[in-house]
């Protein structure tokens, strides 16, 4: 009886931590989270994050890409030295 007790509170705690994992990872959706914003009549695509924006909407959803990512990549790079001075 023991036993399962024990068993059944760390499935409990186990549980818990992989809910809290997966709710920190979805989000709330919540405007304040965006990642990228497309906007159409302005031909423009804001990337939130790094903050950058592009004037080529068409060519970007074309998947000419490539200036974006080169960004996003070099933000994470800044950010990754960062964290290793620290």
């Amino acid at each position: 009886m023991l036993k399962a007790r024990l068993y059944d509170k760390y499935q409990q705690e186990q549980n818990a931590e992989l809910a809290e994992a997966r709710k920190s990872q979805v989000g709330t959706g919540d405007r304040s989270e965006r990642i990228r914003t497309y906007n159409f009549p302005q031909s423009r695509v804001t990337d939130h994050r790094i903050g950058m924006t592009i004037y080529k909407l068409d060519a970007f959803l074309d998947g000419d890409i490539g200036e974006m990512i080169e960004a996003l990549l070099t933000n994470d790079q800044a950010e990754k030295l960062k964290e290793i001075s620290e």
